[in-house]
Formats: structure tokens, C-alpha cells, sequence
């Protein structure tokens, strides 16, 4: 049966902590609704009863960036994939914070440092749900993939930089991400 709450408690806590895969949706006012799979060791952090955060790496896109400009609701969603099923879903506003912000270096702290940090996304939780995940199939981890770090590493800063203007400065939906400052809003 589906549970509401207030605030992240901590038997919340430790059944994020517990979780090696989060899921992030987010959606703009108009295009398409965006569902990325998260979860490299060390990329999620809980700040308070109703804050949390992630570490945004460098990918193919840079979908949530965008569509937090634009809508800053998001929803982040943990399932049990071993033990008692469960799934825990965060829902509230998000904003993607730059290493060219204040509180980038505070923020990024909280990680475990990857070369392809991108954004920290700071959520301000508006509610916790909880809710059965029978339909959740029992999978075993294998463990972390280390392709992406190894590919950031061989890319370099400078690399890291051209690829994410290339690939990462605008949304599929052609929407500006935040990411440099010389980004423009539409």
C-alpha cells in the first residue's frame, strides 16, 4: 500500500543508501519527458529531511539540466532490486548547480570525485512515497561500470569541455542546459 510523507526519515535514509540505482524524471513545459537511470558509486547524497542531491556526469545529453530551467519539478524514483521489495519515490524541485556557482565546491564534497562531473542537482523534497514494488524483479548487482570515468579520464579537462559543448549545451528539444555562461535562455 502506497504511503505519503512529509520529510525523508530515516528508514527512508538507509533504503536510498542501501540502493546501487536511482532513476531522475523531469519534463519541460512542451517536449519530451526525460527518465535517466543514475547511479555510479558515491553520486547521491541526502542533506537533510528534505533536501537531496546528485551528481550530474557527463553523457550523451543533458536533458535534466534543460528541463529544470524550464519546469523545476522532478522525481526521483529507488527500487528494492534485492531483499524486501520496495520502491521509494522523492518528488519536489530541482536546480542544477555549476562549477562556475558558490556553492559548487561545498557541493560537489559530498561525492565521490569523478572527472566527469558535470552539475550537483539539488532537489528540495516536497514528499516521500513509498509503495510495495511486488511487480519489481529480483536482480543480482554485478558491480559498478568504470567505463565512464576511464573515458573521462582519457578525454581530459579540455576534452571533457569540447565534448559537453558539443553534446551537452543544448537539449534533445533544442532547449539551452545552463551549462556555460554563455548559454542563452529562449
Amino acid at each position: 500500500m502506497a504511503k505519503f510523507y512529509d520529510a525523508i526519515g530515516d528508514e527512508h535514509k538507509a533504503f536510498i543508501a542501501a540502493q546501487p540505482l536511482f532513476f531522475v524524471a523531469t519534463a519541460p513545459d512542451e517536449g519530451r519527458i526525460n527518465l535517466s537511470p543514475k547511479g555510479l558509486d558515491g553520486s547521491f547524497a541526502v542533506m537533510g529531511p528534505n533536501r537531496v542531491a546528485f551528481l550530474n556526469l557527463t553523457g550523451s545529453g543533458n536533458e535534466t539540466a534543460a528541463h529544470l530551467i524550464r519546469d523545476d519539478r522532478i522525481t526521483i524514483m529507488f527500487c528494492a532490486f534485492a531483499g524486501n521489495p520496495k520502491i521509494l519515490r522523492l518528488y519536489g524541485r530541482g536546480r542544477a548547480v555549476h562549477a562556475r556557482d558558490p556553492e559548487w565546491e561545498e557541493l560537489l564534497g559530498l561525492f565521490k570525485a569523478y572527472p566527469a562531473a558535470r552539475q550537483v542537482v539539488v532537489v528540495d523534497v516536497e514528499s516521500v512515497n513509498t509503495s510495495c514494488g511486488f511487480g519489481v524483479p529480483l536482480m543480482e548487482l554485478q558491480g559498478q561500470r568504470t567505463m565512464l570515468p576511464e573515458w573521462a579520464e582519457k578525454k581530459g579537462p579540455e576534452g571533457i569541455e569540447t565534448y559537453q559543448r558539443e553534446k551537452n549545451a543544448i537539449s534533445f528539444d533544442g532547449y539551452p542546459t545552463g551549462l556555460f555562461d554563455d548559454d542563452e535562455e529562449e
